[in-house]
């Protein structure tokens, strides 16, 4: 009699673990679904890390350590350097772990041809995002007390010429903020519309290397 073969069992993709900036985590959960990979996973380090990098290798060293301790085998940086001066990069080399290219989450947000492009031009722009939009009193006006104390507009914005809203999405209501923002700091205005830029690229690789 002959035996009958079991039906193999079809594995899908290793689960990925990304690690990422909270100032970016909204996104990358868009790109994962409009992609559909189920498999890819996220947490985040505090996105106020956006503005005390010497916080974010270190953070990243541990976070990384305990994902290999949860049994994640598959990690990926949802970071650029993003102002660790290189840091960041030793962490990654040190696990053995990539990273979204380039210096700053403008930078791959604009793609980084595009942004090499015009770097020089925009020295004396102010960026903001769909979440410095969405988060704006949180992260300029409170903590720098400038809903109490506008003359100090000057002193922190005072060289830039140019507000430039890089625009994830199309929101009227953050394009709102993002110009009122613009008149408030007295910046000229500019909305770019760079969708998630190399942001899908990289989580793209990401999650097909598992």
């Amino acid at each position: 009699m002959q035996e009958r073969t079991k039906p193999q069992k079809v594995l899908g993709p290793e689960k990925v673990l990304v690690i990422a900036c909270g100032m970016i985590a909204r996104e990358v959960l868009a790109v994962r679904d409009i992609l559909g990979f189920t498999h890819l996973e996220l947490t985040c380090l505090p996105a106020e890390f956006h503005y005390r990098p010497k916080r974010i290798a270190p953070a990243m060293d541990a976070a990384i350590m305990k994902a290999r301790a949860d049994g994640y085998r598959n990690v990926f940086v949802g970071y650029a350097d993003c102002g660790t001066g290189g840091a960041l990069d030793r962490v990654c080399e040190k696990h053995g772990v990539s990273r979204i290219d380039g210096p700053h989450c403008f930078a791959f947000y604009q793609g980084l041809s595009a942004f090499e492009g015009i770097a020089e031009d925009d020295m004396l722009s102010f960026y903001m995002t769909d979440f410095l939009c969405r988060q704006f009193d949180a992260f300029f006006m409170k903590p720098l007390g400038l809903d109490r104390h506008p003359e100090l507009i000057e002193d922190f914005f005072g060289n830039y010429e140019k507000l430039v809203y890089l625009a994830q999405t199309d929101d009227p209501r953050l394009e709102c903020v993002a110009q009122n923002a613009a008149q408030l700091l007295g910046l000229t205005y500019e909305k770019r519309r760079t969708g998630y830029g190399d942001l899908a690229g990289a989580l793209a690789s990401a999650a097909q290397s598992a």
